[in-house]
C-alpha cells in the first residue's frame, strides 16, 4: 500500500509541476491545478510514511521520480531541452536512490 500511495504522490507532484509551468506560461486557471496537485501530493506522500514507507527511502524516490519524469515530460509538453548530460543526471539521480534504497534494506536486516 506504502508504494501505491508514493507511485501516486509522484504523479500528483509531476502533474501540479507541469500545470506550474503552464499557468506561467499561460492561463492562470492551472494554478488551481497546481495547488490540487501540491496537496495531493504532499497528503498521498504522508499516507505513504503512515503505511511504513521509510523516509529516506520514501522522500528519495519522491524526489528522483519527479526529477526524472518531470525533465522527460518537459522536453515533450513545452519542448525544453534534455541534453544527453542531462540524461546522464537523471540516470545518477536513480542509481544514488538505488543505494539509499539498498542501505535501508542492509540496516532493517541488520537491525531485526
Amino acid at each position: 500500500m506504502a508504494a501505491i500511495l508514493l507511485a501516486l504522490a509522484v504523479g500528483s507532484e509531476v502533474a501540479a509541476t507541469a500545470s506550474l509551468r503552464a499557468a506561467v506560461g499561460g492561463s492562470r486557471r492551472w494554478y488551481i491545478l497546481t495547488v490540487g496537485g501540491y496537496l495531493a501530493a504532499f497528503s498521498l506522500f504522508a499516507g505513504s510514511l503512515s503505511s511504513g514507507m521509510p523516509l529516506g527511502v520514501g522522500y528519495g524516490i519522491w524526489a528522483a521520480s519527479g526529477v526524472a519524469i518531470t525533465a522527460v515530460l518537459a522536453k515533450y509538453l513545452f519542448k525544453e531541452p534534455l541534453t544527453a548530460l542531462m540524461s546522464l543526471g537523471i540516470v545518477l539521480i536513480i542509481g544514488g536512490v538505488v543505494l539509499v534504497e539498498v542501505g535501508s534494506a542492509t540496516a532493517h536486516a541488520a537491525l531485526g
